[in-house]
């Protein structure tokens, strides 16, 4: 298990790019993510992202990809950007290794502070996959809720994975921002 310990942020550049797929890969598919809480694995398979959509991520307006570095060493990243009127928070992963010790704690918190305090938003929103329970009760412990809102799940395009069952949609989230 990697030790909590104060994080380095930074924007990520197209040179991040294959570390940030891999580290976002081995955070949610495949046998490497079941060593953490967040694995999705049981619902999914294939990848999780590619590397052109981390380049669109990073090349687009109002959107940052956040990495949190110890040692120069990649331990989490997020995509936080504004859309829709609010800011927008996903592709969260952390090293399976550094999960459940405060690393999410403290990265979520940083893409909050760069939603209100860098480009001046007032709520964060974000997607869930709505039968990941325990997910969705950890962002409800850090001050967010369900909207009531769904979205469906792209079923049929493999660059969001390959389902393992037939029921999944998203629920968006969301908290206010102080």
């Amino acid at each position: 298990m990697i030790e909590p310990a104060k994080l380095h942020f930074r924007a990520a550049t197209i040179a991040d790019i294959p570390a940030i797929v891999a580290l976002t890969q081995s955070a949610y598919r495949g046998d490497a993510s079941r060593a953490g809480w967040t694995t999705e694995a049981d619902l999914l398979d294939g990848q999780r992202v590619d590397a052109q959509a981390v380049r669109d991520c990073i090349a687009r307006a109002r959107s940052r990809i956040v990495l949190a570095e110890r040692d120069g060493i990649l331990i989490a990243s997020a995509h936080v950007a504004v859309d829709d009127g609010a800011g927008y928070f996903g592709m969260f992963a952390v090293n399976p290794l550094a999960q459940g010790n405060g690393v999410g704690r403290q990265m979520l918190a940083e893409a909050e502070r760069v939603a209100r305090d860098e480009w001046g938003q007032t709520t964060l929103r974000m997607t869930v996959i709505d039968v990941r329970d325990t997910l969705i009760a950890w962002y409800q412990r850090r001050g967010y809720h369900r909207t009531g809102i769904s979205k469906p799940f792209p079923y049929g395009d493999v660059r969001f994975g390959i389902p393992k069952r037939d029921d999944l949609r998203f629920a968006v989230l969301e908290k206010a921002l102080q």
